[in-house]
């Protein structure tokens, strides 16, 4: 496992990634106990609701999951240069971060931008592992 070594910022990136899912999972379960919601049912789709915003948080973050491991990985395997990807997994977490609270608070601008900032953060793994091809 020496040659995940350099990339051991992406791999705590990948941690604490898991980490804010599962602070966004337990939130979003909270806030549907508090709004006495029955299992199986949808959600009003309103921006004005906690709950819709809660749930909209950990779908959001499930979407870019895959993406994340998956970049990752190409990135490590590729032999990329270790700062670039470390440097781009902490910029998409961070966006993650921000987009998670901006979410939470119904900051849509802030939203926008901190989604922006973790296809930034996904784009520059992908280059990186492209790089590490060349």
């Amino acid at each position: 496992m020496g040659f995940v070594q350099p990339y051991s910022d992406t791999v705590l990136v990948l941690g604490l990634t898991g980490f804010i899912f599962f602070i966004q999972w337990m939130v979003a379960d909270v806030v549907r106990l508090k709004a006495k919601c029955v299992p199986g049912y949808p959600i009003e789709p309103s921006h004005s609701s906690i709950l819709f915003r809660a749930t909209r948080a950990i779908e959001n973050s499930n979407e870019s999951a895959a993406i994340l491991i998956l970049f990752s990985l190409f990135a490590i395997l590729s032999s990329a240069d270790p700062e670039w990807v470390n440097t781009s997994a902490f910029i998409y977490f961070g966006g993650r971060v921000l987009h998670m609270l901006c979410y939470y608070l119904n900051l849509k601008l802030g939203r926008s931008v901190a989604f922006v900032i973790s296809l930034v953060g996904l784009l520059g793994m992908f280059i990186a592992g492209i790089k590490g091809w060349g």
